[in-house]
């Protein structure tokens, strides 16, 4: 049974986990995590106090994600678990030979190149058709009225809208980048602390998709404007990819370890790396935080389950590599025999063929959700849809432009992705919804809030206070400040190229929901290093 009293928290005065019966949803904004409490206050269910935290996140923190982003989810619904891919393929008139043509050896992280047809809408209107109680305007109508009316800009929320204002205003000087100065800079500068920023446009977006299910966005008035703004800068994307495209349902993937099982979305997703790097780690004895010989089995673990997810990974009917193979025993034993005393420079293997936010939620009727939704990198493209208040994510910068990588862009193909949702279950029943946003990290925060929680015994709010480290490349490593230093210097003696930061947005951001099999009571962890909250019912 998971712990739910004990705590380590880096901090002099210990944040706990919250507890609660009826209902919870963990954000990284207060105001989200209210609209989704506030709906479910009103007869909805997890799912859809789901898509209302959603949908206001877009609103409350737009550094991070929005209605132009991507989206996955796991849901825990009538005795099972269902994942749903909400990423977008890229357009049909984009190739290689394209990008090639303007001068490109790799996809630029700003303009047209980078930009995928947009999943986030058709994942609300997938949730809510599929699992929600409520209609959609209803759901939506928080996130409608928090644009319409504004938001206060909290600390975090404001330095990260500044860092990515120095940057579009040293770059983009195109004309195609000018509606997004307008949107998210009409004082000429990011907005500050305690300063009010409001996008009527945003809303008007939110209430088409509201009243039409989403239809306004793939093939409507919204549709439109996004085809007619493409062409006019010379970009691929078109009307017809909207039109065309459709979320997935999936068959989520798991691994066991030490008795539960640790599920995720199957690629194109990097879920997949987690799961890998856990069967590694668990050939190993459980992670001792005193012990730095333990740091070092799991960190080599992790940096060789991600070069096996970042060489494999790709659109899941275009892998070369199935996903069972590289999930078997055998392989993790291959794998595991690398680890020595020293660290690994990791390369990948070859088994034998045969700007993100998260968001957790949970009802009283045994409803969990497991979400999260990004722009990708910031505001994405930097590219504003005029008068709709959309920044289309610019996910497409995974794509490879070397045509014998299986992650190589090719038209309508969905590319490797890095936003994923995790899920947690013992003996078949559920515990509950975790997730650490934050690009190639998340697979490392995947396997570090898990460890800490099963082999640990930490409570969800201690999992997630407890010092971090991040795997960049290579042998280096990145820690935080308050990392133990003994263990920091014996992974060093390991050959570990070990180095502090202070950038706390390097380790992600994390949230968790667990659920007492035996009383049902719902113990949370919300994010200390960014403005997180949990809100209950």
């Amino acid at each position: 049974m998971l712990c739910f009293d004990s705590y380590l928290n880096p901090y002099s005065i210990p944040r706990l986990p919250v507890c609660a019966k009826k209902g919870m949803v963990a954000t990284s904004q207060p105001m989200a995590a209210q609209a989704g409490i506030t709906i479910m206050q009103q007869g909805g269910n997890a799912v859809d106090a789901a898509i209302a935290t959603a949908a206001a996140l877009t609103v409350v923190e737009p550094t991070s994600n929005g209605i132009g982003g991507d989206a996955f989810a796991l849901v825990w619904a009538k005795g099972g678990l269902h994942g749903l891919n909400a990423s977008g393929p890229s357009p049909k008139g984009i190739s290689l030979e394209a990008l090639q043509e303007r001068g490109f050896n790799e996809v630029p992280r700003f303009g047209w190149e980078p930009v995928m047809v947009p999943g986030v809408p058709s994942a609300w209107v997938a949730l809510s058709q599929r699992f929600g109680r409520l209609p959609l305007g209803k759901v939506l109508a928080p996130a409608i009225e928090y644009a319409r009316e504004g938001v206060a800009v909290t600390p975090n929320l404001s330095q990260g809208w500044q860092r990515a204002y120095e940057v579009y205003a040293k770059a983009l000087k195109h004309p195609q980048f000018e509606s997004w100065f307008q949107t998210f800079a009409p004082q000429g500068r990011a907005p500050r602390t305690g300063e009010v920023w409001r996008s009527e446009a945003h809303a008007r977006t939110l209430d088409l998709i509201a009243q039409t299910e989403g239809k306004a966005f793939y093939q409507g008035e919204t549709a439109a404007k996004i085809d007619a703004f493409s062409r006019e800068f010379g970009g691929y994307i078109r009307a017809e990819d909207l039109a065309d495209y459709r979320p997935e349902w999936v068959d989520p993937i798991y691994t066991g370890y030490r008795g539960y099982d640790v599920w995720e979305i199957p690629p194109n997703g990097q879920g997949l790396s987690t799961l890998l790097a856990l069967n590694i780690m668990q050939g190993f004895e459980p992670l001792n935080r005193d012990d730095a010989r333990s740091y070092h089995q799991l960190i080599e673990s992790v940096k060789l389950g991600m070069s096996d997810g970042n060489h494999h990974i790709t659109q899941y009917d275009r892998m070369q590599v199935g996903v069972q193979d590289l999930l078997s025993t055998t392989y993790a034993d291959t794998r595991r025999a690398l680890i020595g005393e020293e660290a690994l420079d990791p390369q990948p293997g070859a088994p034998q063929k045969g700007g993100t936010v998260y968001l957790a939620t949970a009802d009283d009727e045994g409803m969990m959700v497991s979400y999260i939704q990004s722009n990708y990198e910031g505001f994405g493209s930097a590219l504003v849809v005029p008068g709709t208040g959309i920044a289309l994510q610019n996910r497409g910068c995974n794509f490879s432009l070397d045509p014998n990588h299986v992650n190589c862009l090719a038209p309508g193909k969905r590319t490797f992705h890095t936003i994923i949702p995790g899920f947690l279950t013992h003996n078949g029943l559920p515990i509950g919804p975790f997730g650490v946003m934050g690009g190639f990290n998340q697979p490392q925060g995947h396997v570090q809030v898990v460890t800490n929680s099963i082999d640990c015994h930490l409570n969800p709010q201690a999992a997630l206070d407890a010092p971090r480290w991040r795997w960049m490349s290579g042998k280096s490593i990145l820690v935080e400040p308050h990392f133990p230093l003994h263990i920091a210097q014996a992974l060093a003696q390991r050959g570990h190229k070990v180095q502090i930061s202070m950038d706390s947005g390097m380790f992600g951001r994390g949230q968790i929901i667990w659920r007492d099999t035996e009383t049902g009571v719902l113990v949370g962890g919300t994010e200390s290093r960014t403005d997180g909250m949990i809100a209950v019912r």
